[in-house]
């Protein structure tokens, strides 16, 4: 079965704080699964480009209570998250953010988003109820 990916964001967020949540998971996932990324592409002069991933990446749209539920049947499904904090826009400091995570349990930790890997047909389940982020 192939595994595919999905980037689920606040509904709430504007452009500029929505695109820094998505970059910031996208990276994280081409770490977790470089198997997504493709092969170098190369310009007609033979000049190599990293490569991009295979499939699509959606990014879909949900509310807070939404994000909780989806966080909750992932935990169930023992599907794999990234979840990006609310906490991780409020600075720069990864040491800041991850003493402030480290105080309440990740099922009460405001989301800007989350990323989610699964087989494709479990992951069209999940998110059936969600629009794309606009």
């Amino acid at each position: 079965m192939e595994d595919r990916c999905v980037i689920i964001l606040n509904h709430t967020l504007p452009s500029g704080k929505a695109a820094n949540a998505a970059a910031v998971m996208a990276l994280t996932l081409g770490q977790r699964y470089p198997h997504f990324v493709g092969e170098p592409l190369c310009d007609a002069q033979g000049r190599a480009f990293p490569g991009l991933i295979t499939s699509g990446v959606p990014v879909l749209a949900a509310s807070d209570e939404q994000l909780a539920a989806l966080y909750a049947r992932c935990e169930e499904q023992q599907l794999d998250r990234i979840l990006f904090p609310a906490a991780g826009q409020q600075t720069t400091d990864y040491a800041a953010l991850s003493t402030v995570v480290r105080e309440t349990d990740a099922t009460h930790w405001p989301l800007c988003g989350m990323a989610v890997v699964a087989e494709k047909k479990a992951l069209r389940k999940l998110t059936a109820a969600l629009t794309l982020f606009t």
